[in-house]
């Protein structure tokens, strides 16, 4: 590995863990030296590195230099030691005492802390998930621009408008007391959810799958379970629901790219280690008294990892949509229990379901009724699957739905020859 391999990898894992610890210690009022610190310590290793050769332990390398970094920071700016050092630091009396602490614990704390200061509800949802993307997750403006289908300078300018507002707002870099907890707990399980199916559904990318944003997102959701005030049944939940998902990843998408359906999926491709962890932490979820959508979706997916396909399971899912409908209603959930009823009562059944819907610009509900009408009727299928194929806006999703408009050229209904 050459000297920028390593250091977009380092990026990536220990960007984030100095910008959280070095935010604790300057506030989120002056989060753009914590920024700017953490990348002048990435740029002087990518200069020095290239030199000098990788040091024997470069995430130390790192840590060392971003410590010297905040040190000559508090000599150089005495009007910020005069002015906030007595805040941030009461107990020390002069910049040489100053503590850049990057022990593991403080470092999982300061990650703890920043997760609900950016997932706060004083900014927008998409402003809470690029924070987390560009602070939790260290990922590049670039990246993060790529995940919303955006550009370089107006990603910057939603981060900014995030960051200025947490400041007007004077949000505190802290963990919620208990009784808050619970309440400020559901907005970053929100953003985690979010940011999860961003990775394993995405309707910005060309590529549908996107693996890193989804174990960000378990990383993120296991740093609340490694807490104890927050690692309460629906934290179990969430990431029961994350690990069967990712169980599946391997057998979701062709070598080729294209999306493969899960009545196609190769059932040995899925991972098994992971269902058992989903399992694990869905039976950890059930020893609370509240029962959250995401128990339920995790209980769908639990279902959904069982590889025997038996009317039993598709009448369990059906069963466990109409409860999440209850709670949580959407008209993609509500798709997602038409296409359970066609498994367990028959495609007659889902079709005057799903036509009740109307979902009239979602490709998704268009492609589903091609599907249900498939060797019903021919011609309506085709007619579905074309509407689909107008509103499809991913290579993926569009090659999926050719690839079934062309199995349909095999059959015949009535006098049209497809």
């Amino acid at each position: 590995m050459n000297e920028n391999e390593l250091i977009s990898q380092l990026f990536k894992t220990e960007y984030r863990k100095i910008i959280s610890v070095l935010c604790k210690l300057f506030g989120i009022a002056h989060i753009e030296i914590a920024e700017d610190i953490s990348n002048d310590t990435f740029l002087l290793a990518s200069e020095t590195w290239k030199l000098k050769g990788i040091p024997e332990n470069p995430t130390a390398w790192l840590y060392t230099v971003s410590k010297n970094k905040t040190k000559d920071y508090f000599k150089r700016h005495k009007n910020f030691k005069e002015n906030i050092i007595v805040d941030l630091q009461k107990n020390q009396t002069n910049f040489e005492e100053i503590e850049v602490d990057l022990s593991i614990k403080n470092i999982s704390d300061s990650q703890l802390r920043m997760m609900f200061t950016i997932c706060n509800p004083v900014i927008p949802v998409e402003s809470q998930i690029g924070l987390a993307l560009r602070i939790l997750c260290g990922f590049g403006i670039n990246e993060i621009a790529e995940a919303f289908l955006s550009n370089k300078e107006t990603v910057n300018k939603r981060l900014f408008r995030a960051k200025e507002k947490l400041r007007i707002e004077n949000i505190k870099i802290e963990l919620p007391n208990n009784s808050e907890i619970n309440n400020r707990l559901k907005t970053v399980l929100t953003t985690l959810y979010l940011l999860f199916n961003e990775g394993y559904y995405s309707k910005t990318q060309s590529k549908t799958l996107n693996k890193e944003l989804c174990l960000e997102a378990m990383r993120l959701n296991y740093l609340l379970l490694e807490n104890e005030s927050t690692n309460i049944p629906i934290v179990n939940a969430l990431m029961s629901l994350m690990c069967f998902h990712s169980s599946r990843f391997d057998a979701r998408t062709s070598e080729k790219g294209d999306t493969i359906l899960y009545e196609e999926q190769d059932r040995n491709l899925w991972n098994n280690e992971l269902i058992a962890k989903g399992n694990y932490f869905l039976i950890e979820s059930a020893k609370g008294q509240e029962i959250t959508k995401y128990h339920l979706e995790a209980s769908i997916a639990y279902w959904h990892c069982t590889k025997l396909e038996t009317k039993d399971k598709w009448q369990n899912i059906l069963q466990l949509y109409n409860k999440l409908l209850l709670i949580d209603y959407s008209p993609i959930v509500a798709l997602n229990r038409t296409y359970a009823l066609s498994k367990a009562n028959g495609k007659k059944a889902a079709i005057i379901e799903a036509e009740k819907l109307h979902l009239k610009d979602n490709h998704l509900y268009f492609s589903f009724l091609g599907s249900l009408y498939t060797k019903i009727d021919n011609s309506k299928a085709v007619e579905n699957y074309q509407k689909a194929l107008s509103l499809a806006t991913t290579t993926a999703d569009k090659a999926t739905i050719q690839n079934k408009l062309n199995k349909l050229k095999k059959y015949k209904n009535n006098s049209l020859t497809i």
